[in-house]
């Protein structure tokens, strides 16, 4: 890992002591930094890139606009640096707004908490939840972090884990549901198991069996829309509370479905963060009634 010193908009890091005095500018950066040549060419051309004395600058950090209404919020932030932020997102709030001035978004919220801890930085998540799906989102919290991890999450290596509920008994422990997902021609808002869909892979365990659901644990090899609400539909277990697609009602009032942890490499030192988020009341309040 690279060890760095951010002095207000750049990062500065101290190189080896074999690193000459006149060393390129662009190579160290490339090296050192894992700096894209179009990266390079960027800072480069806003004077935001030097070296000098042992030493060298970027200027990863610039003061940007969030593009979004504050609107203040309390939030549950599980993670954050410099480069990324994880926030436990409530129910009933979507991530980004659906059209042109959406009120009560998380990216309202996160605007106001940029705002309140005097953080100039846009509003830039990596992933959605549902409105109605509780969990962790991650945020890149510079143009850096966030083209890392947007490719990270294209090649499938962010890590997510979900637990849900889902209606009747599951009858095998574990299994894996590979079934192609596509929009349903007769409804807008529907997914549907489809064989020109994109490719879906979801990994499931059954935890604890009730009288008439089942919860289970989940893991995404891919993210596509509802998908473990379309492949759980498909298995003939749909998610407790999810009427869309053909769910029981549940007592919450919501699908019961939970992002539970969230696992990926640091943007910058390629480190492994972890992060777990804790059930919310109304989901522990349906397993103890569920029991």
């Amino acid at each position: 890992m690279t060890a760095y010193e951010r002095k207000g908009e750049w990062l500065e890091i101290r190189l080896p002591s074999d690193v000459p005095e006149s060393f390129n500018v662009s190579d160290c950066a490339a090296q050192y930094l894992r700096l894209t040549p179009k990266e390079i060419a960027r800072l480069s051309h806003a004077a935001g890139l030097e070296g000098k004395g042992g030493r060298l600058r970027a200027r990863l950090f610039p003061e940007e606009l969030p593009a979004f209404e504050p609107e203040w919020t309390e939030l549950d932030i599980l993670y954050e640096d410099d480069f990324c932020l994880v926030v436990s997102k409530p129910a009933g709030m979507a991530v980004h707004p659906g059209v042109p001035g959406e009120r009560g978004t998380l990216a309202g919220a996160m605007a106001a908490y940029y705002e309140s801890t005097g953080q100039p930085v846009a509003v830039r998540h990596i992933h959605r939840l549902d409105a109605d799906t509780t969990g962790p989102v991650l945020y890149a919290k510079n143009a850096y972090a966030h083209v890392r991890l947007d490719e990270a999450m294209r090649r499938g290596t962010i890590g997510r884990t979900y637990v849900a509920v889902v209606s009747g008994r599951v009858a095998r422990d574990r299994g894996t549901i590979a079934e192609p997902i596509g929009k349903d021609r007769h409804h807008a808002a529907r997914r549907r198991v489809s064989p020109g869909g994109d490719p879906a892979v979801t990994h499931y365990e059954a935890v604890e069996r009730f009288n008439a659901a089942t919860l289970v644990r989940v893991r995404l090899e891919t993210g596509r829309t509802h998908q473990i609400r379309v492949h759980f539909s498909h298995l003939g277990h749909p998610l407790l509370g999810d009427s869309l697609y053909g769910g029981p009602k549940g007592p919450i009032g919501r699908q019961a479905l939970h992002g539970a942890s969230l696992r990926f490499s640091h943007p910058f030192s390629q480190e492994l963060i972890e992060t777990e988020c804790p059930l919310p009341e109304d989901f522990r309040a349906l397993l103890e009634n569920l029991k």
